[in-house]
């Protein structure tokens, strides 16, 4: 490379006319071919600036969201909401949250929506590869490792990602939980973003392995939804996805006004009707 810009290392003169002067103008070739150079602002948070600089200029970027997904005795439901914030500005009602990697592979974003946009697809491609170079689809885990992997090598930078990577492959249905700060974690049960906390409140009382597939769906789109109540950062529309042993497949989108309504208009279960107390709690 360097001898190529070298034959290119004088300024050349070429004839410019841009409607308003003509003339000839200098061109150097060897700066042309350097990679462009990005200039720091001048501020405390910022790399390689001026130690004394008392200039706060760092974007602090608050994100908001609800994602889940869970294993069953059927496969893994996946469930997640629409909407998308900047601070408390409501960007956009109908944002896709599930990214369907591959046939059999699916990943949500939580976070940036760019990162998570950006890199996901990346790993699509990555898989497509590894899919043409060995001739067999690639595992869960192994998708799950290249992306900590690829995120984990801008640690530090700027990255905001928590997403899942689910799937079915050799071994069954899998699960795994990767952020921008290169965590990789294996579970059945897990939830990302602003709303996760109100949604593991509905999961963790609602949840059974042995569980049908449609309650297992009514599971994940009632968790959203009380998400989505209760969490301004989330809202607009619920898509579910199931996957299964033959691939993923898309349930339904529900726009969560509709399902207020009609949970509204569902009867109330009795706590000390159903549930067996530890004390004898009298009133």
């Amino acid at each position: 490379m360097d001898s190529f810009v070298n034959r290119f290392k004088k300024t050349a003169s070429v004839w410019v006319d841009d409607g308003f002067a003509n003339g000839f103008v200098g061109i150097d070739g060897a700066k042309g071919l350097n990679y462009p150079v990005f200039e720091l602002p001048a501020c405390d948070n910022a790399p390689h600036t001026d130690e004394n600089s008392t200039t706060e200029c760092r974007i602090k970027l608050q994100h908001g969201t609800t994602t889940l997904a869970f294993k069953f005795q059927n496969g893994i439901v996946v469930a997640v909401d629409s909407r998308a914030s900047a601070g408390s500005y409501i960007a956009s009602q109908t944002v896709k949250k599930v990214i369907e990697i591959n046939p059999h592979l699916l990943g949500t974003m939580a976070g940036g929506a760019a990162d998570c946009a950006f890199w996901e697809r990346e790993l699509g491609r990555r898989c497509r590869l590894y899919e043409l170079r060995n001739k067999e689809r690639i595992s869960v885990a192994a998708a799950s490792k290249l992306l900590v992997n690829m995120v984990y090598s801008y640690k530090g930078m700027g990255l905001s990602m928590g997403t899942m990577i689910t799937g079915w492959d050799k071994t069954g249905p899998n699960l795994f939980y990767v952020d921008s700060d290169g965590t990789r974690l294996k579970g059945d049960l897990f939830s990302v973003g602003s709303g996760s906390t109100f949604a593991y409140g509905v999961l963790d009382s609602g949840f059974d392995f042995d569980m049908s597939t449609q309650d297992a769906i009514e599971l994940g789109r009632r968790s959203i939804y009380h998400a989505t109540h209760r969490d301004a950062a989330s809202g607009g529309s619920i898509n579910v996805y199931h996957v299964k042993e033959d691939g993923w497949e898309f349930i339904n989108n529900y726009d969560v006004g509709d399902l207020h309504w009609e949970y509204q208009d569902q009867p109330k279960p009795r706590l000390t009707e159903t549930a067996q107390p530890m004390l004898n709690i009298q009133a």
